[in-house]
């Protein structure tokens, strides 16, 4: 798999893409502006992308991050999550969050990557979206928020 990641502006960030991690156009825009945008290109096919925003000095976090559906369960989402979590390492970053819904494939697939649950963000789905989110039939209510903490011995 011979995968390569860029920085792209937000206004050639693959909406199409993003869409698939959050449905609201509307709130991804207000957050791609002060973000950065990466994608991820196998040959000529962008099969990937992510939108990482700071939350500080040192703290940064994951917005959205999505795979194109005919390349889910191909190891590309999982390695562009590696290559956000090394970037943000390797910039001097003490951590990396990221909100997700309360279950699901994409719980499992942070915490795969080290994250832990810091906090729970009730009814943020309900209060911050104005259609009802349903992740296999469930409707989504609160948020998980996670974080990677980096430590000097390469967390």
């Amino acid at each position: 798999m011979s995968l390569l990641i860029q920085e792209v502006s937000g206004i050639d960030a693959p909406m199409e893409l993003l869409l698939l991690a959050d449905p609201s156009e509307d709130k991804i825009r207000s957050y791609l502006s002060g973000s950065t945008c990466f994608v991820a290109s196998s040959g000529a096919v962008v099969v990937g992308a992510c939108v990482v925003q700071s939350r500080g000095t040192d703290t940064y976090e994951l917005m959205s991050i999505a795979v194109h559906p005919d390349h889910q369960k191909s190891g590309y989402g999982t390695a562009l999550l590696q290559w956000v979590i090394d970037f943000f390492r390797n910039v001097g970053a003490r951590q990396l969050e990221v909100g997700t819904g309360t279950f699901g494939y994409q719980l499992a697939f942070y915490q795969r990557h080290g994250f832990r649950v810091t906090s729970i963000d009730y009814d943020f789905f309900v209060n911050n979206y104005p259609e009802p989110i349903f992740e296999d039939g469930i409707q989504l209510f609160d948020m998980l928020r996670l974080t990677l903490r980096y430590s000097s011995n390469g967390a």
